[in-house]
């Protein structure tokens, strides 16, 4: 495994929890899938989820050296959890251009959040030339 880039981001919970209530759906819209936002909603602690997918964003976008630039939509993003609950990484439009032109096929995830908190660590891991990754074997996948 090579790494090609690490990122993390910490975001306090209330600053997410303040843009909701100001700007609702709209704001939800523009920085969440729609997956995200029912995995969100229907959780006790709605605001913590939704400030740790964002710090996951945030990091996700450092660990690839892009930030928020060149065209890349919050929605290119999106962080799903599996069976176990482990989250992982699902990318498009121009974030996964940029994935691809860069090497890199696979990004880790980690998110922890408290009342106050929400924090994320990204790692983005380069493609592997003799053997194509399954959902399985990965984290996170990009695609199509």
């Amino acid at each position: 495994m090579v790494i090609l880039g690490i990122g993390t981001d910490i975001v306090e919970c209330p600053r997410i929890g303040k843009r909701v209530e100001q700007h609702g759906e709209l704001f939800l819209r523009r920085v969440y899938t729609e997956r995200e936002i029912r995995y969100c909603q229907a959780k006790k602690h709605a605001t913590e989820h939704f400030a740790g997918r964002w710090a996951a964003k945030e990091a996700i976008l450092k660990s690839i050296g892009t930030g928020w630039s060149r065209g890349i939509a919050w929605t290119d993003l999106e962080v799903r959890n599996d069976f176990g609950g482990k989250p992982r990484v699902m990318v498009r439009g121009i974030a996964k251009e940029m994935m691809l032109e860069r090497g890199i096929g696979d990004v880790l995830i980690s998110i922890s959040h408290t009342r106050t908190y929400a924090t994320a660590f990204a790692i983005a891991m380069a493609r592997e030339s003799s053997t194509k990754s399954t959902p399985e074997q990965g984290s996170g996948e990009i695609e199509s």
